[in-house]
């Protein structure tokens, strides 16, 4: 797939200024590792020709740390790779608690945080409010990104297919259990799978296959969020109905009015589901697939429910959007249902996970990524600073 050129303003930033970028990681989420691993892949791969680049991280505890400390948080190799960082206008890395912590002086904010109170549109209010240009989703996409349940309310009234579910409160679950549990068995049909709403990397994430597994499976979503969404599995089709795995296909959107999609890749889990074990043990062998084995017509399907599941959500700059196909019996000519399972809209983002790999297939490097993403975060800025927000 040729990768459409983006317009002046989207893919190429003057070199009359060299821009002082913050590249902000860690946070308070259970990603807290995930994001790590991301910056330090950023601040290894980020053109310090074109850049004056800022480390910026925060503690697990959610302290803000000077440019210093938040190398050293990286760990291992890290440090010694990246060298010395900008010690210009220390007061801007530091001052975390003035404005917008550490954002004075900043032309533009990375912020590589996964999950809670960095993904969900905290970090991003708290970057309008200090009028700073800023990679990714605003407020808005962000917080819609991360709900699973508001997520598939967007994807419902844009016509897009998701798979049957239901949402229930953490109170009306300890409150009442064998209702709860009747809810869900007239709606849906085992297997399930039960989710907190706010979170990444399937963390919380349980298969249910009888009722005898359900109460430990929502305990443990609600554990971790106020809302549970317990989603009816995907099977497959014809003489599999009822049987089979569905085939996990991912794909990633670039842009901010007008995006593009990469080519579709596919996750072939070493274990029954894509879990966070399957993502981050080192014991895995989980494996991507990129491009996937399906059709064009398949391909282009996707593409453009991708692209309309991001406009859906209104993100902007980077997401990484999933997909369940239904499993088909070899040598079938019965096409597979495809369902749109959720949007990431700051998917891992380290040199080899999915979203950059899946450009790097399509024909953009992954330093190029940054730039484009960069120059997308400064374009949304200057789109925002047209508007006006009183009469006066």
């Amino acid at each position: 797939m040729a990768v459409r050129a983006l317009p002046r303003a989207q893919g190429e930033i003057p070199l009359a200024k060299k821009l002082r970028v913050g590249v902000l990681f860690g946070g308070k989420s259970g990603e807290h590792e995930v994001s790590l691993r991301s910056g330090a892949s950023i601040l290894l791969a980020i053109d310090k020709s074109r850049y004056d680049v800022v480390p910026m991280g925060i503690a697990k505890t959610g302290q803000w740390l000077p440019a210093e400390a938040s190398t050293a948080m990286l760990g291992g190799d890290f440090a010694p790779k990246l060298g010395k960082t900008s010690t210009k206008k220390k007061a801007a890395d530091t001052s975390i608690a003035s404005q917008a912590p550490g954002t004075a002086g900043l032309d533009v904010v990375f912020p590589v945080l996964h999950g809670t109170f960095g993904e969900d549109g905290t970090i991003q209010g708290m970057l309008e409010l200090a009028d700073v240009a800023y990679v990714g989703s605003g407020v808005l996409g962000s917080s819609v990104g991360m709900d699973k349940d508001a997520m598939k309310k967007m994807f419902a009234v844009a016509g897009l297919p998701i798979v049957k579910h239901v949402t229930l409160l953490r109170g009306e679950w300890k409150a009442n259990p064998k209702k709860c549990t009747k809810t869900i068995e007239d709606k849906l049909k085992y297997p399930v799978f039960v989710k907190p709403a706010n979170l990444g990397s399937s963390v919380g994430i349980s298969k249910v296959r009888e009722r005898a597994e359900l109460a430990r499976a929502m305990d443990e979503a609600a554990s971790f969020d106020r809302k549970i969404v317990i989603e009816e599995g995907v099977s497959g089709t014809g003489k599999l109905k009822g049987k089979g795995k569905p085939r996990e296909l991912e794909i990633a959107v670039l842009g901010n009015d007008d995006p593009i999609a990469s080519v579709v890749g596919e996750i072939v889990p070493d274990r029954e589901f894509y879990d966070y074990a399957s993502k981050y043990d080192s014991t895995s062998t989980s494996e991507p697939v990129i491009p996937a084995k399906i059709t064009k017509a398949q391909s282009k399907q996707i593409q453009a429910m991708a692209i309309a599941a991001f406009k859906s959500c209104d993100c902007s700059g980077l997401a990484r959007v999933d997909f369940l196909m239904e499993a088909v019996e070899p040598g079938s000519k019965k096409e597979p249902k495809i369902f749109l399972n959720e949007i990431n809209t700051m998917p891992g983002f380290t040199s080899i996970s999915m979203y950059p790999k899946l450009w790097e297939a399509t024909g953009i490097g992954y330093s190029e990524l940054i730039d484009r993403l960069i120059a997308l975060a400064i374009e949304r800025h200057d789109e925002r600073a047209a508007t006006t927000f009183s009469k006066s």
